[in-house]
Parts: C-alpha cells; structure tokens; sequence
C-alpha cells in the first residue's frame, strides 16, 4: 500500500511522525519496503500488504492501524454531507443487474452541470506522492476516494452513454472494448462488463472505456459504486492483460457497506472543487447492506493459545482499538466484527487479533515444547498398507494431472452421469477434469511405451469427478490398476487375486464377490462387490479404446471406489484352533463350454452342500489340443476335512459323485480323465 505521510495524518487526532507510523505498521504486521522523503515535506511510505487484509488498502484503513497502536492517537474520518436537488436521479437513468452473482450491488449517482477542469494543488500534491498522475478534478476525486477509503469508483460522461443508462451484463464473444488507456480488446462472454444500450463502456472492476471517459467538454456525469465478484475481476483482468488500482483492490475484496459512504463522499468531493447538481436518491440494483456478524471469543481459550493470562477488559480494549466493538458476557467476549473486515470469520481469528494487538515481542518464548503422541490414524494406516501390498506386487504408483482430453475421458464417464469441464482458456485441450483415473493410467503407460519401458504395472488413488442426471457435481476418490496383458486368462485371474488379498489384508473376513458384466471400454469385465456393495468394474481394456490410446500392448484395468477398502481396516479375523485330523484332497478336471464361468462351476459345487468340504479352490484353466475348439478344461481342487475324526476316503468319494453329477447336469461338463 502506497501511503503518504501527511494525507494520512489527515485521519488522526494528531500528528504522526514518519517513525511513529514506520514502527507501528511494522509491530502490527504490515512492514514497510521503502521510504522516501518528498519535496515539499511529505512523505512516501510503503507498506506491505497480506492479501486478506483489503481493509489496510487505503489511507483510512491504515489510519485505523496507527490509531489502534497509540492510544494518544484517535482516528478522525471525514465528515460527509451532501445537498441534493428536487429532480430525482430515476428521472434521469436507470440501471439493470443482469449478472447479480458477478455484481452483487452497484450504485448510480447523476451530478449535472460541473465544469471539469484542473485539480486544486492539495489535491495533486496527495495523489502525486503515491505515484498518481492529475488528470482533472472529476478523476481525481475518484482516485482519491478510492485511495482514501479503498473502494473504487468510475464516472462516466452521461451524454454519451447511449440510451442514457446502465446496463451491467455479461460481454458477448468477440464483442469489441478500447480501454481509457488506449489498448483495444476483444472480449468474451465470460467478462462482465458495464455498459449502455448499444456496447460496452467498461469492464466491471478493470478499467472504464475511452468512449464514456470524462473530459474538459463533459457537465453531466453518472458516478459508479459497485462491488464485483473477486474471481471474475481476477479471471478478467489477467485474460486481458489489463490491471489496476481498481482492480487490485476488486480482486481482494471489498467493504460490502463502503458502496454507499463512498459514492457520498465522491459526490461531495466533485460538488465542491467542480460545482454542480446531484439529482436526488441513488440508483441501487442488488443486494442491501449486509448485517455485521458476531462472533464470541473465549477468554480461557484466547489465554491458552496465546500462552499468557490477559484479563477480559484488557482484550476487550484491545479489540477496541480496532474499531471491533466488544462486549463482555462471563467467560465470554461478544464481538461485532464490522463488514470491512472480511478477514475476522471465527473466534481463532479474533485471537489472533489481540495477540498482533498485545505485541508478539509481549508474549514470552518457551525454550520447550510439549508433544502429545497419537496413534497414526486407521485411514492413513490402511492408504499405507494398501500401497505396501500394491507395491509388493509390482505395480508403480502413479500421479498423475487431473485434466484430460474429452476424446479419450468422455469414454470413461458413468453410465447416466456427464463430464464436468471448465471454461478456463487455458486449459484448451484437456478442460475435462477426468472421471475416472484409468484414462490417465493409460497416458502414463503411453509415456512407459515411448521410452521402451514393458510389462508396466500401475496404480493411484485421486479425486474423480463427473456431473449426475440432477446436474450436481459428484466427486468421490478412487483407486485404480493398470497392467500390461500377455496371457488374457492369466491377466483376469492375477488381477482377481490382487483384489481378494487386499481385501483380506485390510479387512480380514470379508465378502469379494466378482460377477461378468458387461461395461463401457472393457471386452472382458467384472463387476465388483465388496460385503454386498457395488464398488467398481475391473477387466481387459477393448482393442477400440487401447488404439484409441495408442497403446500397442493389451492391458487390464481396474477402477474401484476406494473408501469401501479404508473402511475395512483394521482388519477381523476369525481364526480357531489347528485341527489334529488329517485333510483328504480331491482335484478333478471338467469341460465345458468356453462361455461358462468359474463363478457358475463354484455355484453348482457350494450348491450341493458336500458335508466334510472345507474349501474349494481354483486350479488352472487349459485350452487346446486334444479339447475341441471352443470348449475349455477347468481344474478343481476340493478339500475335505472331518474335524471329529479321521476321515476316510469312502465318505468323500460319494460326496464328491454328487459334485461331479451336479456339473454334468446343471453345466453339461464332462469329466475329464
């Protein structure tokens, strides 16, 4: 911040020497980065400025500061009153509010018959000691309202807005703009502009146009007040390559309840050094004054933190000082926090208040620190365990950007749901945020196949995002495998195998069921369940979509909600005692159709109930000669167990003819020799 000496002694009780404001700034957190003495006897100061501090970005804000750190110092603002005329300033103009949520307020005051012409050399004097060039008393006023009070202002020419009024929209695509400054612009439709019937006259919270500029020849001028939205004045001001004053103070936000004080003071400002009617009323489209928030600050809490024992009347007038008008309620403080000061939302920020107020230098430093140790959290010992396991498998973990091209994303975006993307030009060929990680997966195994890298494993866990049919942003985090593919039968089963024993380390006892489905990008695809819940797709990635990828190597893919995984750590077993009987092992070897699966052999099997079975286990699965084409032989493996007594192999032998009937039956299988 800009400051001159002597304008903002114009704000206190009294006089303030160049190292009285230099010392107090610097003890409150603002420090200073240069001075320079001035002929004339001013003094240029400049103060850093944090970005949520917009209330320290003018003179009376930073009076406000001074004041508060000397108690001999009071803060004087400026007396505002202003005499208005009998015609009615909605006689004369109006105002239209396209875009609210870009423009919450704006205001609109009509002065006629000023004579604009040199600024009074006080007037020049205080703005050329922050580095401002005099441009007439009409502007000047404005730059030094906006100066003072830090609310930016603009003033057109009111004949020469078409139409006579205001009309605060959105710019249309290439729609043309020359700036005060000279530069010309084509603007967008995501630009807010200020204009009048037929195009625009100024970029809200940027820069005013050269067409509606005040000059030597303008009487009639219509004063703008408003407050636009931070990130539209931001987004604007950098595509445009344009910034300001204005702008500065517009893209850190704005005091809700200066709108009005400062229109009134520009409007007394002009009126006395360029003469002139104000039309009676002000024009307001948008929202009215916001209500001052209250927020309670506990004393034993604002102590605790602060590491020493202040009394409840020694904060309460240190907030005081702050012009934060303070009560006290027991054990509590109640703090009206004024609408400028955006930064206070919660009581830490009040404490943090009366410790800048009581001095960092006050408060005595500890030469020991006591730690309290905690147990890692479940969740971030289960993200550890599941990368352990991910990782002793072979698979490399990934981190990838969250934005893709549409092309190759949109084909991975949920049945029923859209893709979300932004309108942000620098994002031009990937603006989609994915949803799902499998497209990125891929990019990266491009990546592995243009440097020669094979039989690449991958996995990561990120945010993905897509819309709904509601049209709501839905977002959750997932886990997602990639991995190269040689032998297809063998890719499914490993892959299989990976997400049972995840499962199981994490959770211990748990129910993974995987079912053939049918899914966007897959040729062979399961549909996962973790105890009963859907929780994603795993399967080989369809030759269109690898080609589509560019990819040269077939691989497999899994995408999986990866909460269903967390939630199960720590895991739960249910272990008994070893059983002192001996178990008897039957393999057996069937064909059938290459359309049946294991999921339908292990139902048939568990459907028969055989009495003494204790597991059944998958063996292998062969193709070839001499098994006829289309047909496949899948092995078995059958363990019994009697855990009374030895068990013999008469007690299995019909048990396991009643398996093998159930499969020829229900299956059409063969038994193979």
């Amino acid at each position: 911040m800009k400051l001159s000496l002597n304008w903002l002694n114009r704000y206190l009780s009294a006089p303030a020497s160049q190292e009285k404001v230099c010392t107090l700034l610097g003890q409150q957190g603002f420090p200073i980065e240069d001075q320079e003495q001035l002929p004339g006897g001013d003094v240029f100061i400049d103060a850093e400025v944090t970005s949520n501090r917009s209330d320290s970005l003018s003179h009376i804000g930073m009076a406000r500061e001074v004041s508060a750190g000397d108690s001999e110092l009071q803060l004087n603002t400026p007396d505002i009153t202003i005499t208005e005329s009998d015609t009615a300033v909605e006689s004369l103009t109006s105002v239209a509010n396209d875009e609210t949520e870009l423009c919450p307020v704006y205001t609109a005051r009509v002065i006629q018959g000023v004579k604009v012409g040199p600024s009074p050399q006080w007037l020049v004097d205080l703005l050329e000691a922050i580095g401002l060039r005099s441009v007439n008393n009409v502007v000047d006023v404005t730059n030094f309202v906006l100066m003072e009070m830090g609310q930016p202002l603009h003033t057109f020419d009111m004949d020469k807005l078409d139409g006579g009024k205001i009309i605060v929209r959105r710019a249309k695509a290439g729609e043309a703009f020359a700036a005060i400054d000279g530069t010309n612009h084509k603007l967008d439709d995501a630009m807010l502009v200020i204009a009048d019937a037929s195009k625009p006259q100024a970029v809200a919270g940027v820069m005013g146009g050269l067409d509606s500029e005040v000059t030597d020849g303008t009487t009639n001028i219509l004063l703008e007040s408003a407050r636009f939205d931070q990130l539209s004045v931001r987004t604007t001001s950098r595509r445009m390559k344009l910034s300001s004053d204005s702008s500065y103070r517009f893209e850190r936000g704005v005091d809700p309840c200066g709108v009005e004080i400062a229109s009134k003071r520009a409007a007394q400002l002009i009126m006395e050094l360029a003469g002139g009617t104000l039309a009676k009323g002000v024009i307001r489209a948008g929202e009215t004054e916001p209500v001052p928030k209250v927020i309670e600050l506990r004393i034993k809490r604002c102590n605790d933190i602060m590491g020493v024992t202040l009394k409840p009347e020694v904060m309460a007038g240190l907030l005081s000082s702050l012009t934060l008008e303070t009560e006290i309620e027991g054990d509590k403080l109640k703090v009206t926090v004024p609408t400028y000061r955006s930064d206070i939302e919660r009581e830490v920020d009040l404490i943090e208040e009366v410790t800048r107020m009581y001095g960092m230098a006050n408060i005595p430093v500890n030469d020991s620190i006591t730690l309290r140790v905690r147990p890692p959290q479940n969740n971030l010992k289960a993200r550890k365990r599941l990368g352990q396991i991910l990782v002793s498998h072979g698979y490399c973990e990934t981190m990838t950007f969250s934005f893709v091209n549409p092309k190759l994303g949109g084909r991975f975006v949920p049945v029923g749901n859209k893709p979300l993307e932004i309108g942000d030009e620098r994002r031009k060929s990937e603006p989609m945020l994915r949803p799902s990680l499998i497209p990125s997966l891929m990019i990266c195994r491009k990546g592995n196949q243009d440097v020669g890298n094979s039989d690449v494993k991958l996995f990561e866990t990120a945010s993905v995002w897509s819309r709904n049919a509601k049209d709501e942003i839905v977002e959750h985090r997932e886990l997602a495998l990639l991995a190269d593919v040689s032998d297809p039968q063998l890719a499914l089963r490993s892959m299989r195998g990976l997400l049972e024993e995840l499962a199981e380390r994490l959770g211990g006892n748990v129910d993974l069921q995987l079912e053939a489905t049918d899914a966007k990008c897959y040729s062979d695809a399961l549909a996962v369940t973790l105890n009963g819940k859907a929780i994603g797709i795993m399967g080989l990635i369809d030759k269109k979509t690898q080609d589509a990828f560019d990819l040269q190597t077939p691989v497999i893919a899994a995408s999986l909600v990866l909460q269903p995984f967390i939630d199960l750590y720590p895991a739960q077993r249910l272990v008994g005692s070893l059983s002192r009987f001996p178990a008897i092992e039957r393999d057996l070897s069937v064909l059938v159709k290459d359309e049946v699966t294991w999921d339908q052999i292990q139902e048939q099997v568990l459907a028969t109930k055989p009495e003494f079975m204790e597991s059944l286990d998958f063996v292998t699965t062969y193709r070839g000669k001499p098994i006829p084409k289309g047909i496949k032989s899948v092995s078995l493996r059958l363990t019994f167990r009697d855990e009374q007594s030895t068990l013999r192999h008469e007690q299995v032998d019909g048990q396991m003819q009643t398996v093998i009937n159930a499969l020829t039956s229900k299956l059409e299988a063969e038994i193979r020799a």
